[in-house]
């Protein structure tokens, strides 16, 4: 089974009800508020990683609105949404994967909720190519949800499509930022309720790129 490929054929066909569900981000406004309040630069240029609707974009922009946003996801269904909700942004089919080709060095990245779709190889990986990737002082903010990697597995969603999502353990995460230089500048972790009763661990790790 392609992993990848599944989650991106239920993003697409989900795309109008996901925005419906998550546009709102609200919830994960400290974190958010925190990252914005990092990056000095007038207008700074910012990598959004796995943008979705642009649902985090949009919060961004509104607190922002000097931002420089190119979001990346590989459903374009979600980007065509994305562009829609933030026409002042700009947005790219494209695997997270594969960031680490890019020649262009950014001021911050934004990476919501993209690792549950990302092996613990992968998410090990786009920590490194992000750190690749960003200037000197540059900031990252990363969130998941938290649990013991081997909980991860097929899940079955509101909508009866099944996909696999993996947890990811905050030390293997936070010695990877360590080992590629970054400097941790918060840490939050928040319960999410599900509707079914079910509880998850989210956690955001906001962290700034070495200045040599």
């Amino acid at each position: 089974m392609d992993k990848t490929k599944v989650a991106v054929e239920i993003f697409n066909k989900l795309a109008k009800e996901y925005q419906e569900k998550f546009m709102n981000v609200d919830a994960y406004a400290p974190g958010l508020d925190f990252f914005c309040r990092q990056i000095k630069k007038e207008g700074a240029e910012i990598l959004e990683l796995a943008c979705g609707p642009g649902n985090i974009t949009r919060y961004l922009l509104n607190k922002r609105p000097d931002f420089k946003i190119l979001g990346i996801d590989l459903a374009p269904n979600m980007v065509s949404l994305a562009r829609i909700n933030n026409p002042t942004a700009r947005f790219e089919v494209m695997d997270c994967k594969t960031i680490g080709s890019l020649e262009k060095a950014y001021d911050a990245l934004m990476c919501g909720f993209c690792l549950p779709y990302l092996s613990k190889e992968d998410a090990l990986k786009l920590i490194k190519d992000a750190a690749q990737l960003l200037k000197p002082g540059g900031v990252l903010y990363l969130s998941t949800m938290e649990d013991d990697y081997s909980k991860s597995g097929l899940k079955k969603g509101s909508s009866g499509d099944e996909m696999f999502m993996h947890y990811h353990e905050g030390g293997y995460l936070l010695k990877a930022f360590k080992e590629n230089d970054f400097v941790i500048l918060d840490l939050q972790r928040q319960d999410y309720h599900e509707k079914d009763g079910s509880k998850t661990t989210d956690l955001v790790i906001i962290a700034a790129k070495s200045k040599g």
